[in-house]
Order: structure tokens, then sequence, then C-alpha cells
């Protein structure tokens, strides 16, 4: 593939933002593919796919924990690197670039330990019964043995689009999403593996991808280096990667609580057979979340680099265009899943029982969907332009203050029982989210307006 870097400094900020974001929306989705390609094979294995699905299910908490912490540094460090860009500063830029991975290396040194300690006690927390424990257990017990690879893949990928290499973003995440998808079925079905086999491949896979995004950096392609001397820690650019990445630490973190609420309470009101809807409700999400997570990944940078540059007149376009796709697309999406449920369900298990009690969750689940968009758009404009405090405060916000609770409230409301839970999502969605963007319009667009710097054209 040949390598393209996209200028932040020329050109309409629509262009550059398209040129980023369309490969990190294609890099977005074959992502996904870690996850759902598993999900999709495991719901298959004959005579116990729904058991082991709903297993692996019960493990989403401690992945969406690595993930977590891969955005405390990743989703922090980039935005402050493409700033430094902006204001010419590549040395400074490189710098915070090797604190991250230096951070990304240690965390996941230390998670790795800390999950194989204590898996079994946490996977209990979350909702599991001694039926499904063993196949959250063979799933678990491998996958952590690749934390430090996922985190570098998820950290470190944000600095190749930082840089303005798009294409080579995609390409990481595409080396990983291939080899998972050809590795899954020969370790789950043809070697027997079953749902230990998936996790097998999935870190095979995400150690290749990790292996290319560092051959990059410190190749001679790479704008900005990945050396020893970046890598040495000082406490003023970690508090500051930190503090930014933060809000992206919140959303993941209090991902897994919602999760870990949800399960628990599925579980005593509706048994395994709900736990393992949750299960397919997420991975519906993950398809349809994913280009919105991709645009507005792709938009950072672009507003990073002229907020840097004091171009705001970009940054006011880049506003403009992000939040229109983000609404345009997620109303369009909610209307897809509204008409066509049981398609996306019978990607993941065709069992009858399991089909039958996820169409209703998932109209109540994607209801709304489209207020998420003011969340996302939101959320990337603040972490985009450095406002840490107002990004961390609604990422807390929608999930741990809204969320949380509903899920625990709402299935003793006039006997909601598990559609209660459900309820929970679309609800956080239209507070959390119009609170965000109406916020983000309120307090940031008048910093602009203020600006005498007149856009480049």
């Amino acid at each position: 593939m040949q390598i393209h870097q996209t200028d932040f400094s020329t050109g309409s900020v629509q262009r550059n933002i398209v040129e980023v974001a369309v490969p990190m929306i294609a890099a977005q989705l074959l992502n996904l593919t870690y996850n759902i390609v598993d999900r999709i094979y495991i719901g298959r294995i004959a005579g116990e796919g729904t058991l082991a699905l709903t297993g692996v299910g019960l493990c989403f908490p401690l992945i969406t924990l690595i993930t977590a912490f891969s955005l405390l540094y990743g989703n922090g460090g980039a935005p402050l690197c493409a700033i430094e860009r902006g204001k010419g500063d590549e040395k400074e830029a490189q710098m915070l670039m090797g604190n991250t991975f230096a951070m990304l290396v240690l965390t996941g040194m230390v998670l790795t330990v800390l999950g194989l300690l204590f898996y079994r006690s946490v996977l209990y927390a979350f909702g599991a019964s001694d039926v499904t424990f063993p196949y959250a257990q063979e799933y678990i017990r491998i996958y952590l043995l690749g934390t430090i690879f996922v985190m570098i893949v998820l950290g470190m990928n944000n600095f190749l689009s930082a840089q303005g290499f798009g294409n080579m973003s995609m390409l990481t995440v595409l080396i990983g999403a291939v080899l998972n998808i050809i590795l899954d079925p020969i370790f789950i079905f043809a070697l027997h593996q079953g749902v230990r086999g998936a996790a097998i491949a999935t870190i095979i896979s995400q150690g290749c991808s990790a292996v290319w995004v560092l051959r990059f950096l410190t190749g001679s392609k790479a704008q900005l280096r990945l050396t020893r001397e970046s890598m040495r820690l000082q406490w003023q650019r970690i508090r500051k990667i930190v503090s930014l990445g933060m809000s992206g630490f919140i959303v993941a973190f209090t991902n897994g609580l919602v999760q870990v609420a949800c399960n628990s309470t599925l579980q005593s009101f509706g048994g395994d057979l709900y736990v393992g809807v949750m299960t397919i409700l997420n991975s519906v999400r993950e398809i349809f979340t994913m280009p919105v997570q991709g645009l507005t990944n792709g938009a950072s940078p672009v507003m990073s680099f002229n907020y840097g540059e004091k171009a705001y007149g970009k940054v006011k376009a880049g506003i403009r265009f992000t939040a229109i796709v983000c609404i345009v697309y997620t109303f369009a999406a909610w209307l897809v899943v509204k008409l066509f449920p049981e398609i996306f369900i019978r990607i993941f298990n065709g069992d009858a029982a399991l089909v039958q009690a996820s169409t209703p969750a998932l109209h109540i689940y994607f209801f709304g969907f489209c207020f998420m968009a003011l969340q996302f758009s939101g959320q990337s404009v603040f972490v985009a332009l450095g406002k840490a405090k107002k990004a961390t405060f609604f990422s807390l916000f929608r999930k741990a203050v809204i969320v949380v609770p509903l899920t625990l409230w709402l299935p003793h409301v006039g006997n909601l029982g598990v559609l209660g839970v459900y309820w929970a999502e679309p609800i956080s969605n239209l507070i959390g989210g119009s609170a965000c963007f109406i916020t983000m319009l309120a307090t940031v667009l008048p910093e602009l307006k203020d600006s005498k710097k007149i856009a480049r054209r």
C-alpha cells in the first residue's frame, strides 16, 4: 500500500477529515472483527454455542477495562501530539508519543498479572454461573496473555492518524483482522480448541498488528519516530496525557460497569439466556457505533492540529461537518435495526429462544440511537481541543450517573423486569447526549468566534 500523509494545514477541513476518517472507519470496522468473528464462530460450536457465547460475553467487562487503559493513554497522547505539531513543536510531539508508549507497556504488564491472579472471582462477580464459568475461563486466561499487544495496537495506532497516515492506521488493523478471520476456524474447529481457540487466534492476530505499528513508528517513513529518548517518562507529560485521556478511559471503564450491572441484573431476573441476549445487544451496538467512532477519531487530529495553529474557522467547520454526518448516520442505523432486527441477531446465534428474547430487547436498546451521535460529537470536540475537564465530566455523567442507576432501578418499576435493563440505554443517550452536545455548543463556539484568526482556504 502506498504511504499517503494528509497535510492538515492545507485544503478544506472536510476533505482532511474524510481523508483521515475513511481509513479510520475501515480500521474500526476491521478491528471489530477481532471480537465479532470470535462470537460468530463461538455461537456455532455444536451443542454448546449458546452457553459458550454467554461465557465469552461475561469476559466483556475485563476486555473493556484493557481497552479503557489503552484509551487513557492513546486518546490523551495523540490529540496533544497533533496540537504540538500544529504549533510547530515536533520535538514535544515526539516526546508525548514516546511517553504514551512507555505507559501502555507498563500498564499492560500490570493488568496481565492482576487479571491472571483475580479473574475467577471477578467473573463470578460479573454474573457467571457454574455452567457458564468454564467457557469464560477458557477464553479470558488466554486473552490476558495478549494484553500488551492489544494495548499497543489500540493506543499507538492513534499516532499514525495524528501524523496524517490514515491508510497506515487502517493497514495496522487490517493485518490483524484478516489473520483472525483465517485463524479462528482453524483453532476453534480444525484443532478442536473451542472457546480457547478463539482467544489464541485473537492474541496472535493482535501480536502481528502490534509488530506492524511499532515497525512503522520506529522506521524512516514516520514523521515522528518512537525512540528510547522519547520514552523517558516525565511527570508533566504523563499528567497532561492522563488528564485528557481520562474521558475515553471513563467511557470504556463505565461501559464495563454497565455490563457488570446488566449481567448481574439479568442473571437475577432472567438467568443465563438473558445474559446471552445482552452479549448479542452489545455486539450489534459495536457494529453500528464503530463508523461513528471512526469518524470522530478521524476528525480529532484534524481539529487538534488546526486548533494548535489557531485556525479556528477550520475547527468550527470540522465541528459542524462531524456532527451532521454522525446524526444522519445514527438515524439511518436505527431505522435499519428497527426494520431488520433478526438479521443482526442471527449473525451470532440462530437458537429460537435466543432470537425470540433478543428481538424486543434490540428494539428497546436502539430506540433513540441517534442521540448517541450527540454524545460522540460533543465528546470528540472536547478531547480534540484539550478540554479535559469537560470531556471527563460528560463521560462520567452519561454512564455512571444515568445508566448504572437506571439499570439497577428500572427492572423494579412497573414489573418491567429484564426490559427495564434495556430501557436504561436509550434514556441515557437522550439525557447524556443532549447535555454534552448543548454544553459543547455553548462553551466552545464562543471561544472560537472570539478569535480574529481567519482560517486558511
